[in-house]
């Protein structure tokens, strides 16, 4: 309800700003335009005059664009023509001026609808069967200019694409060399993930099989019973060390708790493995469980940033939040740490090329001193 009452009200300031504007557009192609008719005849002239005027064409569109993305999230291209500027602001004083109208209309529908429930108690009613008929002309009215302003909003987004882009062809080149970039960062992520295992193995498991293997060597070829015993002994320590180690390689290769039992169960194992407080908030509902491919993204992006905080932050608690909205699986990290995390880290990034395989996004905000928040977003159905 919150988030309906807020997009409501931003939709509302961005038709009210948009009608402002559109009075400036109109008295700009009024005087732009006679001022340009004046001097069509002499292109010296003409062309002296259209400096200034595709100045503030420009202008005017980059302030348009600002508004469209602030209050109404649409986006447009900064790569258009001044003439094209020109043509938007043109085609858009009206449709500016139509967004006012049905301001204006839903504050008299709202007005005549609250009469038909304050009127009873502020003054005499002589007539009930107007102030019904009022009162329900008003809501009717209300009703349709709400529309109206969708619509007029809606209409706002296609003339902005329209003529300022991004075209279609530039949407799907942009949209080529996204998939490219992401193409190369997920094998470049394999490639490090693969590097990651063959270490972990090399300075983890071997050393500790190796070890494990001199230990019984060394208790076969004793002869003092109590020796043999004790090597025994450090060989079965051994071997308990490195099934953990391995464990812990195989756990960070990919977590079986997430395909047996989903992942809030498979984060709540990264939680049981921390050393200090972690607070986990899963907003998500069990019926709604995240797809395989989101899930695991949004796994390990929980799971190495608990990691950093404790091996690189000083943290002494650590905050965790998944929630859905506006079909979006956000994930949150934030600790109480010294701050200063590099973005641009072997663990972040590879961090960043996972979410942008699946079109989502990762921020890091991590100012010195501290507190360090990372936001994933991941699409989710």
């Amino acid at each position: 309800m919150k988030s309906l009452v807020r997009r409501g009200l931003r939709l509302t300031a961005g038709l009210a700003l948009g009608a402002c504007s559109a009075v400036v557009e109109l008295l700009f192609a009024l005087f732009s335009g006679l001022a340009l008719l004046l001097v069509q005849t002499r292109p010296r002239a003409r062309s002296a005059v259209l400096r200034p005027v595709h100045r503030l064409a420009r202008r005017l569109a980059e302030w348009e664009r600002g508004r469209l993305a602030t209050y109404l999230g649409a986006e447009s291209s900064s790569a258009y023509t001044s003439e094209r500027a020109l043509r938007y602001l043109a085609a858009r004083w009206p449709l500016g001026l139509l967004g006012a109208v049905c301001l204006l209309c839903a504050l008299i529908g709202a007005a005549y609808g609250g009469y038909l429930f304050l009127g009873w108690f502020v003054g005499e009613v002589n007539s009930p069967v107007t102030v019904l008929f009022s009162g329900f002309a008003g809501l009717f009215l209300l009703f349709l200019s709400l529309q109206g302003m969708l619509a007029v909003a809606e209409l706002e987004k296609k003339l902005a694409r329209h003529h300022l882009g991004p075209s279609e062809q530039e949407e799907l080149q942009r949209r080529i060399e996204e998939l490219a970039v992401s193409r190369a960062g997920v094998v470049e992520a394999v490639h490090d993930e693969r590097r990651r295992i063959e270490r972990d193995l090399h300075d983890g498991v071997q050393q500790r099989l190796v070890a494990l293997g001199m230990l019984l060597g060394r208790a076969l070829r004793g002869q003092d019973p109590e020796r043999r015993e004790e090597l025994l002994r450090q060989a079965h320590e051994e071997s308990r060390l490195a099934l953990g180690d391995l464990r812990e390689v195989a756990w960070r290769v990919y977590p079986v708790a997430l395909d047996e039992a989903g992942l809030e169960a498979a984060l709540e194992t990264v939680v049981e493995r921390i050393s200090i407080p972690v607070r986990l908030d899963y907003g998500l509902a069990r019926e709604r469980e995240p797809e395989r491919p989101v899930a695991t993204v949004a796994y390990f992006v929980v799971a190495e940033a608990v990691t950093n905080a404790v091996k690189h932050s000083r943290a002494t608690a650590i905050s965790v939040r998944l929630k859905q909205a506006h079909g979006r699986l956000v994930v949150t990290v934030e600790d109480d740490g010294t701050g200063g995390a590099d973005p641009e880290g072997g663990g972040l990034v590879g961090l960043r090329r996972r979410t942008a395989a699946l079109d989502g996004t990762l921020d890091v905000h991590s100012p010195p001193g501290g507190p360090t928040l990372i936001t994933a977003e991941l699409p989710c159905a």
